[in-house]
């Protein structure tokens, strides 16, 4: 979710009922805090608590190191980063890559864990590839480290993003250790998010890529939790305003030239299976202004209002 949940995305998706959020992977390497990236991913004004960020490294110190940093500035939770599955993040022996070396993996919470006082959280997948699944043990030696609570993705390394996500092993993760466990994984819809929690125990689900677009989600699955119903989907004029808002804030956090072009890939998972919404893209591809791509947004949504009124 690296480039997705910024700070105008964690705060949209707790304003639509996210119980918490996480930042973008803040790197453990000293020598990127100074950039312009990390300076956004590490700016937490106004956002709600508590402030969780997530850090990614592979050497125990550095991680310590990055821990003590974010903490410094405003993380109230610090979440280790073991289930990214990215070449590029894999190719450094970080993310998902330690799940192979699980006496580094016992190094690296130790050492974050002592680092801070604030509650240390981890993410996994379930091994590194199908013949290597190892997220129990990694479970065992999380919840000996000290860490709070463990969040798993129901695919090893290997299989990155395809296939469907599996989640026994979150079940036998459960079942395996005491602290709280987060099923995450293909939770798309309110009724799998109530089915995950009821065939693993898991004290919470995760919601990733099902948000973009979507982040409506979180209030469609509690209302579905506790009520067994189905909110009515969002009208086109409900998304319009989200949307606008969501824009809204991008432009303020990035300014209008980057916070234009970080807004395109949202305003495609918004007007997602929409109707026209291949053309649509393709014209707000070619926006370049603020004003006009909230112009355009405005008319294509009060275009689909009105369709939706002559179909009633």
């Amino acid at each position: 979710m690296a480039g997705v949940t910024d700070r105008p995305f964690r705060q949209l998706c707790r304003a639509q009922g996210a119980g918490l959020v996480v930042s973008e992977m803040v790197s453990s390497n000293a020598l990127l805090w100074g950039s312009e990236k990390t300076r956004r991913r590490i700016d937490h004004e106004g956002e709600g608590e508590p402030v969780s960020v997530q850090i990614a490294g592979a050497v125990p110190q550095q991680m310590a190191e990055a821990a003590r940093f974010n903490v410094d500035h405003g993380a109230q939770i610090i979440d280790i980063n073991m289930g990214c599955p990215a070449k590029k993040v894999c190719n450094v022996m970080a993310g998902s890559a330690l799940l192979q070396d699980e006496p580094l993996v016992g190094r690296i919470l130790d050492a974050v864990v002592a680092a801070v006082d604030v509650p240390v959280t981890l993410k996994i997948r379930t091994g590194w590839d199908p013949e290597h699944k190892n997220a129990v043990r990694v479970a065992r030696i999380a919840e000996q480290a000290g860490i709070r609570a463990l969040a798993v993705h129901g695919r090893t390394r290997a299989c990155a993003y395809r296939g469907e996500a599996e989640h026994d092993t979150v079940r036998d993760i459960k079942a395996a250790v005491a602290i709280p466990v987060i099923a995450n994984g293909d939770i798309s819809t309110p009724e799998r998010a109530l089915q995950v929690l009821q065939q693993t125990g898991a004290d919470a689900v995760m919601i990733g890529r099902a948000a973009q677009g979507r982040p409506w989600i979180f209030r469609e699955i509690l209302h579905y939790r506790e009520t067994g119903q189905h909110l009515p989907a969002p009208s086109p004029s409900e998304i319009r305003a989200i949307l606008t808002g969501h824009l809204q804030n991008l432009y303020a956090f990035y300014g209008e030239y980057t916070g234009v072009r970080v807004a395109r890939k949202h305003i495609a998972w918004y007007s997602k299976g929409q109707r026209d919404g291949n053309a649509f893209r393709q014209h707000i591809n070619q926006v370049e202004s603020a004003t006009a791509q909230l112009a355009r947004v405005h008319a294509f949504f009060e275009q689909l209002a009105g369709q939706q009124d002559l179909a009633a």
